[in-house]
């Protein structure tokens, strides 16, 4: 039997439990709303930007928020969730703990919300003894690692024409409905990284447990962790989900794990930041984006890549372009931070080819170095057979070109059906890189 502590434990336990309590309370007031935007009056001085502040609506209950801005001596907050329930007058409490997430190994094979918190129905998420936080600063430039080996990402068009290196980061350009969700789910599952962290930002609510259980499928989650903001919920979460998501690819970077970070969609992201933007006040631009999307983009897509030590996370982000244009605002901005463009379009997914891409349009900046040498000819002479049979496409369709005037038209014409064949992959189809280069170079010797 345990005998009762004495009264100098009794004292000790009290003192550890004094020690570990805020020795000040610090809120502030609601002054007004607007929309979206919570005014708060009070002592701002213990306010900074990106902190959270907590309006309590009721005893026990409180909307979380973020502190996005500042007006003469009132706070500009935006919530985490919906402001029902908020009235002037509400109390508003500063939260002093710095923005972050404990994320372990144990959350492989979960899906988690903006904040880290899971929405799969599954136990609580253990938390590890580091905190993550939810704003790093992209490794520094000059310690750095180089962009390692090539990897095999199971996709016979990237493989072949667009070989991606550990540690790269890519962009995959399509508008609505080319298949970008299916790509990215054969890339979360042939893709020979060591862990999967997948953003679904602004994602259709139907559709998420149609990529968990359709297109990733059980083999795929196990070895991932997924991040969804739907488009229903506030722009503020929609943001947060991005940043989340790279904090959770940081975490397992720095452990030495080789990461894959796929990121539905780039885009969704800036247009949760133009939201905010505006909402702040700030001046719209092009397309009515702020000034700030372009300050977050670089911040954000910098923080994947080579890490200091052995880790790395391999990036690929889509970009949803408006309306086909791929020189519109945010594709540009991305375009020119990645490290190379999966182009993929609407016209070549109408005649049943998927996945979409068009390797013409497609680059990858490591390609020289990352391809197999002995094959990189092979690689040449088949994107210029491509190039050849596009521009002489629509003569041919019509009938206008006379076999034989071109012996490098009539060439690109055998070998057409050939290599729309190479291009075309099921999504349970999984190729390697030495079999998509063999495959590749049959094709262009028969």
């Amino acid at each position: 039997m345990n005998s009762p502590p004495r009264g100098s434990d009794r004292l000790s336990n009290l003192a550890s439990v004094i020690s570990g309590l805020d020795a000040l309370t610090i809120y502030g007031r609601v002054v007004a709303v607007r929309g979206l935007l919570v005014e708060i009056a009070g002592p701002i001085g213990a306010m900074s930007l990106g902190g959270r502040i907590e309006i309590e609506i009721a005893p026990g209950t409180r909307v979380p928020c973020e502190v996005i801005g500042f007006s003469g001596e009132k706070a500009l907050v935006m919530p985490y969730g919906g402001l029902d329930g908020v009235r002037r007058g509400c109390p508003a409490y500063v939260d002093k703990a710095q923005p972050g997430i404990r994320p372990t190994s144990a959350w492989l094979g979960r899906v988690v919300d903006a904040l880290g918190r899971p929405v799969d129905g599954g136990p609580p998420l253990p938390e590890g003894e580091t905190l993550c936080a939810f704003r790093n600063d992209p490794p520094p430039a000059h310690k750095r690692r180089r962009v390692g080996p090539p990897l095999d990402l199971g996709v016979r068009a990237l493989n072949a024409f667009l070989t991606c290196c550990l540690g790269q980061r890519m962009g995959i350009f399509a508008g609505s409905g080319v298949g970008k969700s299916v790509l990215l789910s054969m890339l979360a599952r042939y893709a020979r990284a060591d862990v999967n962290v997948i953003g679904l930002v602004g994602e259709r609510g139907r559709e998420v447990q149609e990529f968990l259980q359709d297109d990733l499928g059980p083999a795929g989650l196990a070895r991932s962790v997924v991040v969804v903001a739907t488009s229903d919920e506030p722009a503020l979460m929609r943001k947060q989900a991005a940043l989340t998501t790279l904090t959770i690819a940081e975490y397992f970077r720095d452990q030495g794990n080789q990461v894959m970070c796929l990121m539905d969609s780039v885009t969704r992201f800036a247009m949760a930041m133009r939201e905010i933007g505006l909402a702040a006040g700030e001046p719209p631009t092009t397309k009515g984006y702020t000034p700030t999307v372009f300050a977050e983009l670089p911040r954000l897509l910098e923080r994947a890549g080579p890490g200091i030590s052995d880790g790395a996370i391999t990036g690929l982000f889509t970009v949803l372009v408006d309306g086909g244009d791929h020189d519109e605002p945010v594709a540009d901005a991305v375009r020119g931070i990645l490290d190379g463009h999966i182009v993929m379009e609407r016209s070549i997914a109408e005649r049943g080819r998927y996945p979409a891409i068009n390797v013409l349009k497609s680059v990858s900046r490591t390609m020289p170095r990352a391809c197999d040498p002995a094959y990189y000819p092979v690689v040449q002479k088949a994107r210029a057979t491509l190039a050849t049979y596009a521009d002489m496409e629509e003569l041919i369709r019509l009938g206008a070109y006379r076999q034989g005037a071109s012996a490098e038209v009539d060439e690109a014409i055998r070998l057409n059906p050939a290599l729309e064949g190479f291009l075309k992959q099921a999504k349970d189809e999984a190729t390697s890189l030495p079999e998509c280069y063999a495959k590749l170079a049959a094709i262009m010797a028969s």
